[in-house]
């Protein structure tokens, strides 16, 4: 299933990322792909709102951080990552493994190999503006 949502303002983003966040479910893992300033950490920081959770950073140079809301939340973002060594050296698996726990990865697209077959993937397209387009696709 595949859903292309288009918004043109943030505050459209924020009422996408909050529907989006509704439906989440414990061992949710949410891959979010788009080029530097997309809104991908924006998207998360407002999914997470819903989830109670309001200290949303980008986990740049963290590579993950860690959040405890309604939900246990872990945030990886891959841009900096150089090898897939790297992920692991962190292990990775471990959090993946964790049924407890809705994962959102930013730059998910980086290290295909290693998404799970079971993700929901959301590429984020940019036009003028805030205009964005939203591929949601949830992959079972």
């Amino acid at each position: 299933m595949e859903d292309v949502i288009e918004v043109h303002s943030e505050e459209e983003t924020r009422k996408l990322a909050t529907e989006f966040a509704s439906h989440l479910t414990e061992g949710n893992i949410i891959v979010l792909n788009g080029n530097l300033g997309s809104g991908k950490t924006f998207f998360i920081r407002e999914a997470c709102r819903c989830l109670n959770v309001n200290n949303v950073n980008s986990p740049t140079f963290a590579l993950i951080n860690e959040y405890k809301g309604k939900n246990k939340i872990y945030h990886f973002d891959f841009y900096r990552i150089n090898k897939i060594e790297e992920l692991y050296d962190i292990g990775f698996e471990d959090y993946f493994d964790d049924e407890n726990a809705i994962i959102f990865i930013e730059w998910g697209n980086l290290f295909p190999a290693i998404l799970p077959a079971r993700r929901i993937e959301i590429n984020i397209k940019t036009g003028q503006e805030s205009y964005r387009t939203f591929e949601i696709r949830n992959y079972k």
